[in-house]
């Protein structure tokens, strides 16, 4: 009986170290991601995200942010989709520049661009976003995301995650200059959001767009106005940039062609949606005789497309009873 009470105990043991060190794996885990910046222009590199939606698998790093670095400080443009991730970026750009991080412009204020937040408050930025992303926090959907991406992300997004409100909220079009480089800050929503901006970098002739720009796959449309979206593909094509950094994917550097495929889609979704409404066609109905095979293996599309399809059959309602 001694003999095993002395085997029992050191198991008791290893089990309970065990269980231990379990419960501090995820807050290992959160700070796993390197991210590596790629150049693009003399002062511009940006963090390209996976091409899939945000999960645990990815850590919730499925989107892009960049950062210019002036004489005397740098830009950020959006701060990625979790805390971890926002310090990530930190060290990123800290490996590029040692110099102060002055300001974060934030394209949208959708959970995968302004998570990070809370790092750059930290070393002292300033944000600015567009005015009418504070409907975000006054409608519910701010809470709301939250819940969900504290599921969905643990341990990346948790209880400590605090969500930010920009310090400037813009009006619409600014400019201004840091470190002898000229920004122009340009308003396009209501689009893929209420409050898209347009960063662009006159210098190196580089145009930062959010998710304007979803490459190289489908894009989250949910209840975005698609119809205002397609015209801001068109202003962003009119302004030829040598060089546009998207919210998703690679960087771009024709962006007429690269536009094709975001326009296409939305189009798409508009033209057989639109059919079904004028039809009064059910949207399961419609959805199952649409042909997707098109866009069906572009990442993104089975995590994606019926949420966009949905979204789109009621806003083409909408306009139906607009008119």
């Amino acid at each position: 009986m001694t003999r095993g009470k002395f085997l029992f105990v050191p198991w008791l043991r290893v089990i309970a170290t065990l269980a231990i060190l379990a419960t501090l794996l995820p807050t290992a885990r959160a700070g796993e991601q390197n991210l590596k910046p790629v150049r693009v222009s003399d002062h511009v590199w940006y963090v390209q995200g996976d091409s899939g939606m945000a999960s645990a698998a990815n850590q919730g790093f499925n989107s892009n942010a960049g950062f210019v670095v002036t004489r005397d400080s740098v830009i950020v443009i959006d701060a990625l989709g979790t805390p971890p991730l926002g310090e990530a970026l930190v060290v990123a750009i800290r490996q590029v520049s040692d110099k102060p991080i002055r300001r974060v412009i934030l394209t949208h204020y959708h959970a995968d661009h302004f998570y990070g937040l809370a790092a750059f408050k930290a070393a002292g930025a300033e944000v600015w976003a567009h005015r009418a992303g504070r409907e975000y926090f006054t409608s519910g959907e701010a809470a709301a995301r939250l819940a969900q991406r504290r599921t969905d992300l643990f341990p990346w997004v948790d209880e400590h995650t605090r969500l930010i409100e920009a310090d400037r909220w813009l009006d619409g079009d600014t400019s201004f200059e840091a470190g002898g480089l000229h920004f122009r800050v340009s308003f396009l929503g209501p689009a893929h959001s209420s409050e898209d901006l347009l960063v662009s970098v006159d210098e190196d002739g580089v145009v930062f767009c959010g998710d304007i720009l979803f490459a190289g796959r489908i894009p989250f449309v949910g209840s975005a106005d698609s119809k205002r979206w397609l015209a801001a593909i068109d202003v962003l094509a009119g302004l030829k940039p040598k060089i546009l950094v998207t919210g998703h994917g690679a960087h771009s550097t024709n962006a007429g062609a690269d536009l094709t495929l975001t326009r296409d889609y939305l189009l798409y979704l508009r033209e057989q949606m639109g059919k079904a409404v004028d039809e009064m066609t059910p949207f399961e109905e419609a959805y199952a005789r649409t042909d997707w095979r098109r866009f069906s293996k572009v990442p993104a599309f089975e995590a994606a497309n019926r949420i966009n399809a949905y979204g789109t059959y009621l806003t083409l309602e909408r306009e139906s009873l607009a008119k």
